[in-house]
């Protein structure tokens, strides 16, 4: 992970003279990464390289500007392009089309119910195994532009002069993207090692594979194209079921991200303001003849490592991508991917927090195992599916965890009641273990629970405490329950009349469960 940008350094005094250098500089440095990635996923996704450039400029643009997190970058994005390829294969790209802004419509929704704060209980080995996990997936992916196409059509890996060349100019690129730093700081490191790799090539003829050879980014100004689908309700049938997974999948995407840099900047983002912009830019882009997109956590590392985390840098990213299409497509076309490739790989290396590896043997086996178990999901399928299945796992253990911390405390009052002081978390992954504190036939005539130290959580609970009470009602013994909450009385059937009310020491919580409402 790049280190922590000082607070000062990201709010500067108005639109000062360095700030707006900054920013410049990195948005051209982040429109020259744009540009490969959004050929490539637009071909992973079966569609023209304009298709997924448009997204790029259109994405990038209006989250920039209107968005909840100034720096961050957004564009055409990998794990959105893997989910269209089915629904391009089967109906077509107008079918696509009419599902982005779909899913526009169902994020603005997201951002009007206020749900983006939801995003703060992702617990933290959940977002290490989605920064690992994204970072192995960027760098994997660049391995894809070091295969070429054979005489029989396939694509074959380099091999040779050309395969060495390629791997000297990577390692050119980042050398130069970590020294530049130790001579100057006037110019960020990474469009360095690219403006400085790209004028080799070009000055000793070194024949390398180019940003041309992934396709044309000549083009106009995006036009406005309603989908041609039919609008009924077989089209929305066909759609909604991918705009539904492409909506979760950016949405955690861009507010993961969102939440990286917010650790990394210090500062705090506004999730629902991202959710609603991006929304909106994902309709904007469907209209216009684009692929949608999300936050791109690569461009954006780019950007705030540059120091660059105002909303100028991302508009003026867009604004020079969208030029590129328009006026230097045959200039951008020469630029080798060898530098962009390198540039990658150093995103790569900052994003990777290389820390994890010392926190094994240090934390709790579980966390370790959501680590591992979110990056490897997320490289085996995408990352909405990581993030939930790791969410959930760390859901379990946490219940797991506290379910065995019910316990009770034996004792012998002096009217000869047994009490059982309990203490701990009383709900559904603990109801077994409560039950099994507890031994009826053995007990006296009278037993009281106390339940000051002890919290009622839910119906499980409920049904757990009115089980017990049957069963001392049956062997005709009394059972007294102490200091339970209001919502525990109300809810309680069996045990109602074995309850003992003290108005001024009973708690107050409330209990999950919907008779209450």
């Amino acid at each position: 992970m790049p280190p922590a940008v000082s607070p000062s350094s990201i709010s500067p005094s108005g639109l000062s003279p360095a700030h707006v250098k900054t920013n410049l500089l990195s948005g051209l440095t982040v429109a020259l990464a744009l540009v490969p990635e959004a050929i490539a996923f637009a071909l992973v996704a079966h569609v023209s390289p304009l298709t997924g450039l448009y997204a790029a400029v259109l994405v990038s643009f209006i989250t920039s500007a209107f968005g909840g997190r100034p720096g961050m970058i957004s564009g055409a994005a990998g794990a959105l392009a893997v989910v269209m390829v089915a629904l391009v294969a089967q109906h077509g790209v107008q079918y696509l089309f009419a599902a982005v802004v779909l899913m526009g419509v169902l994020q603005m929704l997201f951002a009007l119910a206020r749900l983006g704060k939801f995003i703060r209980m992702v617990p933290h080995p959940v977002m290490l195994g989605f920064v690992n996990g994204l970072a192995i997936v960027i760098f994997v992916a660049q391995f894809e532009h070091f295969k070429v196409a054979g005489a029989d059509g396939a694509a074959h890996w380099m091999v040779g002069a050309r395969l060495w060349t390629m791997l000297g100019l990577v390692a050119l690129t980042m050398a130069l993207i970590y020294l530049t730093p130790r001579i100057t700081k006037a110019v960020p490191a990474t469009l360095m090692g690219i403006v400085v790799v790209a004028l080799l090539v070009r000055l000793l003829g070194i024949d390398t594979k180019t940003v041309g050879d992934l396709g044309s980014i000549a083009g106009g100004l995006p036009a406005f194209h309603a989908p041609a689908v039919p609008f009924d309700l077989e089209t929305l049938r066909i759609v909604f079921p991918y705009s539904l997974v492409l909506a979760g999948v950016g949405l955690i995407e861009t507010l993961l991200t969102l939440t990286l840099i917010d650790e990394i900047t210090d500062t705090r983002g506004q999730p629902n303001r991202e959710s609603l912009a991006q929304g909106a830019a994902n309709v904007v882009t469907g209209l216009f003849g684009g692929m949608g997109g999300c936050a791109m956590i690569g461009q954006s590392m780019i950007n705030v490592g540059n120091g660059a985390t105002g909303r100028l840098s991302g508009i003026a990213a867009s604004l020079l991508l969208l030029s590129f299409i328009l006026f230097g497509s045959s200039v951008i076309e020469r630029i080798p991917l060898a530098a962009l490739i390198g540039v990658m790989f150093v995103v790569c290396e900052k994003t990777f927090e290389w820390g994890t590896f010392r926190l094994f043997g240090k934390v709790p086996r579980a966390d370790a195992l959501v680590v591992v178990l979110v990056a490897g999901v997320t490289l085996a399928f995408n990352l909405a599916t990581a993030v939930v299945v790791g969410v959930i796992v760390s859901a379990l253990v946490f219940a797991w965890e506290h379910a065995k911390r019910i316990r009770a405390t034996v004792s012998t009052d002096a009217l000869g009641w047994k009490v059982y002081e309990l203490e701990g978390t009383l709900f559904f992954a603990s109801s077994a273990g409560f039950q099994a504190l507890f031994s009826p036939r053995d007990d006296p005539q009278d037993v009281a629970i106390e339940f000051r130290g002890a919290r009622v959580a839910d119906h499980s609970a409920i049904q757990a405490i009115d089980g017990l009470a049957q069963r001392y009602r049956l062997l005709g013994k009394r059972l007294h329950l102490r200091h339970l909450s209001p919502d525990c009385r109300a809810l309680l059937a069996r045990a109602d009349a074995m309850i003992e009310v003290s108005l001024a020491d009973d708690p107050r919580y409330r209990v999950a469960d919907d008779k209450l409402d």
